[in-house]
């Protein structure tokens, strides 16, 4: 069974590491990908980062005064619902204005193009935007959770959410600057349940840190792994775990693993195939229509 924990960082799993990287021969890997019947594509916020969509690492890693992963926990968003709530407001705003790149159009475009040929395309991704689902991509399995979803603390309904401001109350507020003060919102003018019985205080459905990735989600992952016969790790970093573990885990069992990333990453030894390079630059030429093709 997979570790659920968003954040554990200790893997008590022997990895096979028989697939190291080579270089980056295109021709040879294409090859692959004209036979695999079963595609994993394993995506992180390298993929968004390329439209614009920042991550929790790097320059972004703060917020106001805040790492931003200590902002993304229960007991942030129990002690302070307004402030968590104004720094997920802010990262919602940047996403929703934000567009798929040719990475996202080029997966959407061969999940498209290979399902009438028999063969499937899913992706597996940490973001938490909706970028992906924007670009056509039917089969996604969002581990982490979307920024575009709420869920009542109350009664515990899920619901789609793009509303611009998500409340009255937020709007204009998620500055980043270290200058601005918190907005310090009324709990009861926050995000709530639209359940006339309910009412209750609304948060992202996002797995936040410490917490425990949705079991049934984790159940379709596991499925996809078993029975995929080519993966691509695309855009990811591959040390925030379970994610970090899917790649190699894979490989494990024989199967080709390619790396598209804008560097190497501590799992780049177990991976058949390293491109480096944006992904928006390195995915199209890899998933574009093999000569071997059938045209529908």
């Amino acid at each position: 069974m997979l570790f659920q924990s968003r954040g554990v960082f200790a893997l008590g799993l022997r990895m096979c590491s028989t697939h190291v990287a080579k270089g980056p021969d295109m021709s040879e890997f294409r090859k692959v990908f004209s036979k695999a019947k079963h595609i994993v594509i394993i995506t992180g916020a390298g993929v968004s980062a390329e439209s614009g969509v920042p991550t929790f690492r790097g320059e972004n890693e703060k917020w106001r005064k805040w790492q931003s992963q200590d902002l993304a926990t229960p007991e942030a968003f129990s002690r302070t619902p307004s402030r968590v709530w104004e720094f997920y407001h802010y990262r919602r705003e940047l996403a929703l204005n934000k567009k798929p790149n040719t990475a996202h159009l080029a997966i959407a475009e061969c999940e498209a193009r290979l399902r009438k040929q028999g063969r499937s395309v899913v992706v597996i991704t940490q973001c938490t935007d909706d970028l992906h689902r924007q670009a056509g991509s039917k089969h996604v399995l969002k581990i982490h959770g979307s920024l575009m979803e709420t869920r009542c603390v109350n009664c515990g309904h899920v619901t789609m959410n793009k509303r611009s401001p998500i409340c009255a109350a937020l709007k204009g507020k998620g500055s980043p600057d270290p200058d601005v003060a918190d907005a310090q919102i009324p709990v009861d003018k926050l995000p709530r349940c639209e359940d006339s019985d309910c009412h209750g205080l609304l948060r992202p459905n996002v797995v936040f840190f410490g917490e425990t990735l949705d079991s049934h989600i984790l159940t379709k992952v596991e499925k996809e792994m078993e029975i995929c016969d080519l993966c691509l790790v695309v855009g990811t970093s591959s040390i925030v775990y379970p994610a970090a573990m899917f790649g190699p885990r894979i490989a494990s069992r024989g199967v080709p693993v390619a790396e598209f990333n804008t560097k190497t990453t501590p799992k780049s030894e177990y991976f058949t195939y390293h491109f480096q390079g944006p992904c928006g630059t390195t995915l199209p030429t890899a998933l574009a229509r093999h000569e071997s093709e059938v045209i529908h």
